[in-house]
């Protein structure tokens, strides 16, 4: 089954799991959520990829005396630290193999090497490229204040406190993905939620997608970094999401 969201409230992300595209992918609109707080261990400043070893987490250092009391708009990376280095190996390592990660390559590691002054710069920046990767037309466009967390107590301020590019407070109700598509959630990814989970061949897993492994574990590893899914599906990538 098919979900149709309307709008769709998400965090700002790097790299993001597949269930973050497969959101953008159902939605009319999408807004990133800009004028919240900066939270540590989330898809914020990480993303999930398959190493050798298994999945594999990849952070992003930020200014440490900012994290706390600043707005993500406003979150500084550390480039003191040698994470790009790392980065970039580690996907070469994990993707090199695979059908299409060279191609894909040329056009999301310049974005990293631009050095971008501010984790919220650099995440839009590849969320734009990677949504013209996989062919996805969905408006995205930034909140001006921030959004209370739909559910809540008081699901949705007033017109008057929460101005979202024209947008009615209605129009805000369909899916709030900011807690949903975190590290921490413990649930099946929305994709499986949905019935709409598909196996595709993993360079690691070395064994026929959707198949179990001599041990009998599963050998599809699913909602990894969408960088994952673009590596070995290339331009059928969209399809997959859709």
């Amino acid at each position: 089954m098919n979900p149709h969201f309307g709008v769709s409230v998400l965090t700002t992300a790097y790299l993001p799991p597949v269930e973050y595209f497969f959101v953008i992918a159902h939605s009319d609109r999408v807004l990133i959520e800009q004028c919240e707080a900066y939270q540590k261990q989330s898809w914020r400043n990480r993303c999930r990829i398959l190493a050798a070893g298994g999945p594999e987490d990849l952070s992003i250092p930020v200014v440490k005396e900012e994290r706390l009391s600043r707005p993500i708009r406003d979150i500084r990376i550390d480039y003191g630290e040698p994470w790009l280095q790392h980065h970039v190996r580690a996907f070469a390592a994990a993707y090199n193999h695979s059908a299409f990660y060279d191609y894909y390559a040329e056009d999301l590691l310049p974005i990293l090497e631009s050095k971008p002054t501010f984790l919220f710069d650099l995440n839009m920046a590849l969320l734009e490229k990677l949504m013209e990767l996989l062919d996805f037309h969905v408006p995205v466009s930034l909140t001006e204040t921030f959004v209370t967390p739909l559910g809540s107590d008081n699901p949705l301020p007033s017109q008057k406190k929460c101005s979202v590019n024209g947008l009615s407070p209605a129009m805000l109700r369909d899916f709030d993905g900011r807690e949903r598509i975190q590290p921490k959630y413990k649930g099946e990814s929305l994709l499986a939620e949905f019935g709409c989970e598909q196996a595709y061949y993993q360079v690691f897993v070395n064994e026929i997608p959707g198949q179990a492994r001599h041990d009998g574990t599963p050998s599809f590893i699913p909602n990894l970094s969408i960088l994952d899914l673009l590596s070995a599906e290339g331009p059928d990538a969209g399809s997959f999401l859709r």
